[in-house]
C-alpha cells in the first residue's frame, strides 16, 4: 500500500505518517517499505483512479509491505492506528492458539493411527491363524493305528 492510503486508514495525514517513518527509519528496512520511482508512480496513477491527485505531486510516494503496515500501526499515535495495532496483536495471539490446538489435535490423531495400525496387525494375525486351522481341517488325517484288542482289519 502507498503512504497516502495507509495514512487515511490510520487517521493521520500523509505528511505526519512520512514524518514518523523518517524519525524511526531503523524500523523500516527495505523489505518493509520503499520509495516508488517516477515510472512506477505514473503506472499507479493509470491503474488506480483514486490516485489521480498524485499526478500533480512532486513528491514520490512510499510503498509499504504488510510488515511495514504493521510497523506503522505500532509507531503512530492516532486512535485508529492504536486500534489496528491491538487487532494485530490479538490476531497473532489467536493464530498461535490455533496452531497449539492443531498441534494437540495432530498428536491425538497420530496416537489413534498407531492404535488402528496395531489393530490391523492383530486382525491380520487372527485371520492367518484361522486360515491355518482351516487348512489343517481340510486335509484328511492319516490313518491311525488302532489301540486295543481288535485288529485294524475288523472295522
Amino acid at each position: 500500500m502507498i503512504d497516502r492510503d495507509l495514512a487515511e486508514l490510520y487517521g493521520v495525514t500523509t505528511k505526519r505518517l512520512n514524518e514518523q517513518v523518517k524519525r524511526k527509519s531503523k524500523r523500516f528496512p527495505d523489505d518493509f517499505m520503499f520509495q516508488v520511482t517516477t515510472a512506477e508512480k505514473n503506472q499507479l496513477i493509470q491503474l488506480f483512479g483514486h490516485l489521480d491527485s498524485l499526478k500533480y505531486s512532486t513528491v514520490l510516494p512510499y510503498a509499504f509491505t504488510e510488515h511495514g503496515a504493521v510497523m506503522l500501526a505500532s509507531i503512530l499515535n492516532s486512535d485508529q492506528a492504536i486500534s489496528v495495532n491491538i487487532q494485530i496483536v490479538r490476531a497473532f495471539t489467536n493464530i498461535r492458539q490455533a496452531l497449539t490446538d492443531n498441534t494437540e489435535l495432530r498428536l491425538e490423531i497420530e496416537h489413534i493411527k498407531k492404535k488402528i495400525n496395531n489393530h490391523d496387525k492383530s486382525i491380520e494375525l487372527v485371520f492367518h491363524y484361522l486360515d491355518e486351522l482351516l487348512e489343517k481341517k481340510e486335509k484328511p488325517a492319516p490313518p491311525r493305528k488302532r489301540i486295543g484288542y481288535k485288529p485294524d482289519n475288523d472295522l
